[in-house]
C-alpha cells in the first residue's frame, strides 16, 4: 500500500475534529424490539483538519502536503491529540501500560496494541505507527533497555531471544494514526486580510 512515513503538520492537526467510527446494523422488529449486529470488528477514525488553519501560511502548508501526497493516493501519519499515547493524555507512557503478549519460548515478534476498557469490556487496537524513540518494553514488570527492537512502520516488536514461557510482555509508547486524504480536491479561500481557510479537509484512517 502506498504510504509516506511523514506526519501531517502538528500545528494544524492540534485543531482537528474527529474520532472513532463504528458500523452497526440495526433491524427493528414488528414488536418494536431491535436486533443489532456489528458490521466492523474494529473502529475506523475520521478527522477534519480544516479547523486547525489560522493563517495563510497554514493554508500553504496544507496545500503543499496535499500535493506531495497526490491527494488520496498516498497515506501518511497523523497525530490525534486526543488519543496518541498508551496512557491517559495527562500521564507519561510507562513500559507497563499494556500487555502485548506472553512468552512461549519460541515467538520473538509481538504487535503493539492499546486496550480500551470500560465496564468489564475491552477492545484491543493494533498500533502500527509508533513514534520513534517513545517505545518502552518490560518483561514481567522489569523494564528492558536492550534485547529488542521495534519496526516503526508496522509496530512489530522483535526480541533477539524469545521470552520465556509465561513471561508477560508489556509496552508503553506514543503513536500516530495512518490516514489518507478522503478527497482529491481542496476548496481554498484566501481573504483580503490574508487569512486562509479551506472548507473541509477530511482524513480517513487506513486499515490494512
Amino acid at each position: 500500500m502506498a504510504f509516506h512515513e511523514v506526519r501531517f503538520p502538528d500545528t494544524i492537526s492540534r485543531g482537528a475534529r474527529g474520532g472513532p467510527e463504528r458500523r452497526t446494523q440495526i433491524v427493528e422488529l414488528a414488536s418494536g424490539d431491535e436486533e443489532r449486529n456489528a458490521s466492523w470488528a474494529n473502529s475506523r477514525r475520521r478527522y477534519d483538519v480544516s479547523y486547525g488553519i489560522r493563517r495563510a501560511d497554514d493554508l500553504a502548508a496544507v496545500v503543499a502536503f496535499f500535493e506531495a501526497r497526490n491527494g488520496r493516493l498516498y497515506g501518511f501519519r497523523f497525530k490525534d491529540w486526543a488519543d496518541h499515547r498508551s496512557c491517559l493524555p495527562s500521564q507519561t507512557p510507562s513500559p507497563m501500560d499494556h500487555q502485548i503478549g506472553a512468552g512461549d519460548g519460541v515467538t520473538t515478534s509481538f504487535q503493539l496494541v492499546k486496550r480500551y476498557a470500560s465496564g468489564g469490556q475491552s477492545w484491543a487496537r493494533a498500533i502500527t505507527k509508533p513514534v520513534a524513540g517513545t517505545v518502552q518494553i518490560a518483561l514481567n514488570g522489569v523494564s528492558q533497555g536492550s534485547g529488542w527492537s521495534v519496526d516503526h512502520k508496522t509496530g512489530l516488536v522483535s526480541f533477539g531471544t524469545a521470552p520465556s514461557d509465561g513471561v508477560a510482555i508489556t509496552a508503553g509508547f506514543e503513536f500516530d494514526v495512518p490516514v489518507r486524504f478522503d478527497s482529491d480536491a481542496l476548496d481554498v479561500t484566501l481573504d483580503i486580510e490574508r487569512l486562509g481557510s479551506i472548507t473541509s479537509i477530511p482524513l480517513l484512517e487506513i486499515r490494512r
